[in-house]
């Protein structure tokens, strides 16, 4: 079989898998078990999938009283949680079914606060693209990738929250 053709079939098949995973995760009840198994934490702030597909995700985390802080806002640790998810859970999108495994690890975090985070917030990442360029040039040079993904925080009004910069390694770990 040509390179081209073999290539050809292992991006189909992951883009598929990738799919699969995808509608998964946008089952509510196997997120929210995934959630409990992996990240117990997200599990009980309430995190939650507004929308997903491998170029953007949307992570929604509610004000309530496991997420508060004593101004009656959300807790920052809540915000970034849900924040690192919507680039992470991308992260986790183009890096499942390859082998060897991906490592994907948190190296660095910048947030600028706009507004106190009340109600509901939604936080959204369209890095999907790059994310899976820095996973592919992992993979193909052996050499740990870093990125800078941007996810903004938006309130119930559309109006931003706040700005977190999540710095990310990915390197495949070695056989």
């Amino acid at each position: 079989m040509p390179k081209n053709l073999r290539r050809l079939e292992r991006f189909n098949r992951q883009t598929m898998e990738q799919e699969v995973f995808i509608q998964k995760l946008q089952r509510p009840l196997w997120f929210r078990f995934f959630l409990l198994k992996a990240l117990p934490a997200a599990f009980f702030a309430g995190i939650k999938i507004h929308s997903l597909s491998s170029e953007s995700a949307t992570i929604s985390i509610r004000f309530s009283w496991l997420t508060q802080n004593p101004f009656k806002s959300i807790y920052f640790a809540c915000l970034a949680m849900a924040a690192e998810m919507s680039s992470g859970i991308l992260a986790l999108i183009h890096s499942q079914h390859i082998k060897p495994n991906i490592s994907m690890l948190v190296v660095g975090m910048k947030v600028d606060f706009h507004k106190k985070a009340v109600g509901q917030i939604h936080f959204e990442c369209q890095d999907g693209s790059m994310i899976h360029t820095a996973i592919e040039n992992s993979m193909k040079t052996q050499i740990g990738q870093t990125i800078t993904t941007h996810s903004r925080g938006l309130n119930e009004d559309g109006v931003p929250v706040a700005d977190f910069y999540i710095t990310w390694s990915f390197k495949q770990k070695i056989k």
